[in-house]
């Protein structure tokens, strides 16, 4: 927690595109309104790319972000062309930012949506899943891309979804899974998320699949609270929220680590409309919100919120959500910044206004250290680049049972679908076989021995692509069955 009484040393990255316009509105109404910052600019984003840095992020940065801890971010552009690293990732991974929050509020009547009720914050992980971005071609036909979900990362961010439901006294936390088909890497988010919630018994919490829970948020958001997730369902589901809510470019988002976090719109630089000064500043502004609360001041946190809510019912309104009927006056991002700071002390008359003395800041909690599982080798899935024999598999099944001794082959699969032993003739197979190979009696193996039945695979003639390791942990299996098993 920083010292309330002295500036708040934060980072300010003023972007591309619109970034640099917004990001002046949004520090001239934060200075009219007392927030008292010490800034230290950071160079992020096209020009450093095009300097020659493929990550985005001048090296300097690195230094200024550890020690001021907090991030002010403007959108930035990523060129085109190939070489260049997703700037927002490079961030979250390197800074470890684990937690992305994305509030997605309705302000109903004054910006036009179906859902007048909606007030939903959505937590998503931040750095795992696919967005490990492990990827590899195998076969002419097979690319693959890891998810990788791990027991330390699940904690953090479904104990983080529910300290922030804590602090803002919200009364539900739902998370949404695919644990029904990816029993393994969903079901250790889930079961991770049960038991954290039994941390939490003066909160609901309740699990969906994804699936059916996406299309509820979609009709009904009004009947969740909190949403956490894993990395991909939360990148879909947060701009989805945000478009529901009548506009992605009035949301804000926070991404929150142990010792840095970074706050910025989620819209990005729209460098068709740079320098025409119509821009729309409400997302960075909305966002700065959110990180005066976390740096403890929730006083000016409020007066820059009620504020801008005021503006916003008073029919002060940009381009992008100007309406005739609600509308009372056009302003382009100048008398959109000059009305916000006229209305400093103000409060919405119409829309609730926020609440944020007071209120406490989210703790931040790392994973609890757990003694590492009893773990057996049982096996190993080879992966094979096979196509002759009309891609038979009991043809491929002769061929790996002649050097499996003294492992056995259980099952060959093709995209996850047992296709032998007893393999229905209507399955598609392409080149990429996944074969599995166990002790018969079940019992433990040794390495070696996996080792040596590679190598034996390889010299009669089979393209060994790839394998993984069978385990049992604590006594219980460690690897998925094939569909159809």
């Amino acid at each position: 927690m920083t010292n309330p009484d002295a500036p708040a040393r934060i980072a300010v990255a003023h972007g591309d595109g619109i970034g640099p316009e917004i990001m002046d509105a949004t520090l001239q109404i934060l200075e009219a309104a007392g927030a008292d910052l010490d800034v230290a600019e950071v160079r992020l984003g096209k020009a450093v790319y095009e300097a020659g840095v493929p990550s985005g992020i001048d090296p300097s940065a690195w230094d200024v972000l550890r020690d001021r801890g907090v991030l002010l971010k403007a959108p930035i552009t990523t060129p085109r062309g190939g070489g260049y690293k997703s700037l927002n990732v490079t961030l979250r991974k390197s800074l470890g930012l684990f937690a992305n929050v994305r509030p997605a509020v309705a302000y109903h009547p004054f910006v036009a949506t179906r859902h007048p009720g909606m007030d939903v914050l959505v937590v998503r992980e931040n750095e795992e899943d696919l967005y490990a971005g492990i990827e590899h071609r195998q076969t002419d036909e097979v690319v693959q891309c890891l998810k990788l979900i791990t027991r330390p990362g699940s904690e953090k961010i479904v104990r983080y979804a529910f300290e922030e439901a804590r602090a803002q006294g919200r009364s539900k936390v739902t998370a949404l899974v695919k644990d029904n088909i990816m029993k393994m890497t969903d079901g250790l988010f889930a079961s991770v998320f049960e038991e954290v919630a039994a941390e939490y018994p003066d909160l609901e919490h309740e699990q969906m699949i994804v699936d059916i829970g996406a299309a509820r948020l979609a009709d009904t958001p009004e009947a969740f609270d909190v949403v956490v997730t894993p990395n991909l369902y939360g990148d879909i589901l947060s701009d989805v929220t945000a478009q529901l809510t009548g506009s992605v470019g009035l949301a804000p988002s926070a991404n929150v680590g142990e010792t840095v976090s970074a706050f910025e719109a989620i819209h990005g630089s729209a460098p068709d409309i740079a320098g025409k000064g119509i821009a729309n500043p409400s997302g960075l502004l909305l966002a700065s919100v959110m990180m005066l609360q976390h740096l403890g001041r929730g006083a000016v946190a409020e007066r820059v919120h009620n504020a801008w809510l005021t503006t916003l019912e008073d029919g002060v309104h940009t381009g992008d959500v100007y309406r005739e009927d609600v509308s009372r006056e056009r302003v382009n991002t100048a008398g959109f910044t000059d009305a916000v700071m006229l209305r400093l002390g103000a409060e919405p008359k119409h829309l609730p206004p926020a609440r944020y003395e007071g209120r406490p800041v989210p703790r931040v909690h790392g994973a609890t250290p757990r003694p590492p599982a009893t773990k057996e080798l049982l096996g190993v899935d080879v992966f094979v680049d096979w196509r002759e024999e009309n891609r038979d598999a009991d043809a491929l099944a002769a061929h790996l049972r002649a050097e499996a001794a003294p492992l056995d082959l259980q099952v060959i699969t093709n995209r996850g679908v047992k296709v032998w032993p007893d393999g229905l003739p209507e399955t598609f197979a392409t080149d990429h076989w996944r074969c599995r190979f166990l002790h018969p009696s079940g019992d433990p193996v040794d390495a070696a021995e996996v080792v040596a039945l590679q190598g034996r695979l390889v010299a009669a003639g089979l393209d060994v692509i790839k394998t993984e390791n069978l385990y049992r942990f604590d006594g219980e299996r460690g690897f998925s069955q094939a569909q159809g098993q």
